[in-house]
């Protein structure tokens, strides 16, 4: 006890050395880093699926038959189950540990790909790609970041939530390109076989490298005092519900949701549904169009982990309200760049709108925390789940206004003037000095 005692006092400091038998110091890695490169690891390879739905729409239109506002359908219920499963994920993971719901979802995700490829009805399509899929990436979404943050950092929290959340643009930035030559020179097929390739190959990183909590290791939080590992929570669904029942009493949960379903309706309902289809409505190779949205993957890795570095030391309100207008600025100049060839322009609104991809990301969750405490894992799981609707919304309405007017113009400038009212309401989010839980919202 004593050694465990001691080792949990020097891993308190983020500055920790260690002396080597030749009498010099030596600073040691803190094992934190090493389960935040997992995590950013098993992201990228949930995040493979989210690569294809954008690129397969017009492969399966030509081949099935089936309406855009049926494949949309389908992309639109993998995110609204992304979403709703990931407050009931963060609760798993406190019932069963972290490591177990990953590797699950992770083979669900792999089982959901490589079935579509046996698909010949668009009822299958829902099955596959919106159900298991769905369930799968939700059970790996943005609250497994938060629970892996809130366990193992208590200095540096706003940078590593930056970095992780830019995992999901990573994995955008690998398999885009890929799985767009992949479904030109081979089919839609193989590109999906490479998806569940790509879930399989985490998991043995997960089962050997994943912990669920540092006193599994006798470890302090990175930058924090050595805890006890808490006992199992029993009851993971029922205060999942609580927790939102409470939370849903407080103004600022419906603020945050109601922002946060609008960065998921103009990012992954929008760009990463519709752009590659509506760039090739404008005569765009769909390997040109699916490498700018790879583009857009790069600048979001970037301006997460900025935004992560912003948010230790601003006013997240502020930056959210910043973050939206210049969002919603930038869709409304959009309709009017789409050609057949890459100019400058377009270029630059990719760089500028990869910039603003995700970064609403950090200060969401820094609100989350600052309004409920240590449940701000499970009520950010809410608001993530409302940041999917808001996506699933679009993705179908999207397929819906393509095959009725013919263009997307109309969905670009409805989803600008949405970004604008986000950037109203997160202003008007109130300070809380002192969270201590959901209670503290209240009020």
């Amino acid at each position: 006890m004593t050694q465990t005692t001691e080792s949990a006092a020097r891993d308190d400091d983020p500055q920790a050395t260690s002396v080597a038998p030749d009498g010099r110091s030596r600073r040691r890695v803190h094992r934190a880093w090493i389960v935040a490169v997992v995590t950013f690891v098993t992201i990228i390879g949930g995040a493979a699926f989210n690569s294809l739905p954008g690129l397969l729409i017009d492969p399966l239109h030509t081949e099935f038959g089936w309406s855009r506002g049926e494949i949309g359908l389908a992309v639109s219920i993998d995110m609204a189950l992304y979403g709703l499963t990931a407050p009931f994920a963060a609760a798993l993971m406190d019932r069963f540990g972290i490591r177990r719901v990953v590797v699950v979802a992770l083979s669900t995700v792999a089982a959901g790909a490589l079935a579509s490829v046996w698909m010949t009805a668009s009822w299958q399509l829902m099955i596959y790609w919106g159900l298991l899929v769905g369930l799968g990436t939700g059970s790996m979404a943005l609250a497994f970041s938060a629970t892996v943050t809130n366990r193992w950092f208590v200095a540096r929290r706003g940078l590593v939530t930056g970095i992780l959340t830019a995992a999901g643009a990573s994995g955008q930035l690998v398999f885009l390109p890929l799985c767009a030559w992949i479904v030109e020179e081979h089919g839609w097929r193989p590109a999906s076989v490479t998806v569940a390739l790509a879930a399989l190959v985490v998991v043995p990183f997960v089962r050997l490298l994943m912990r669920d909590h540092p006193a599994d290791v006798g470890l302090a939080p990175y930058g924090g005092t050595y805890v006890e590992k808490p006992a199992p929570a029993h009851g993971a669904a029922r205060r999942t519900v609580r927790v939102l029942f409470d939370a849903a009493r407080t103004g600022p949960f419906w603020l945050l949701a109601g922002t946060f379903a609008i960065c998921g309706a103009s990012t992954n309902g929008l760009i990463r549904t519709h752009f590659v289809p509506s760039a090739h409505d404008h005569g765009m190779p769909i390997t040109a169009a699916a490498s700018l949205l790879a583009v857009i993957g790069v600048f979001d890795i970037i301006g997460t982990v900025f935004s992560g570095w912003l948010t230790d030391r601003f006013d997240a309100r502020r930056l959210l309200a910043v973050y939206y207008a210049l969002r919603g600025i930038s869709l409304l100049f959009l309709p009017m760049l789409m050609e057949p060839t890459v100019h400058p322009p377009m270029v630059f609104f990719i760089v500028f709108y990869g910039l603003d991809w995700v970064a609403t990301v950090p200060p969401t969750l820094a609100l989350c925390r600052e309004q409920y405490g240590e449940d701000s894992a499970i009520v950010f799981g809410w608001v993530l789940a409302s940041h999917q609707v808001g996506a699933a919304l679009v993705a179908f309405l999207g397929g819906v206004a393509r095959d009725v007017f013919g263009s997307y113009d109309m969905v670009w400038y409805a989803s600008g003037a949405l970004c604008a009212m986000a950037a109203l309401m997160a202003l008007v989010i109130r300070r809380v000095r002192e969270p201590s839980g959901v209670a503290a919202g209240l009020g």
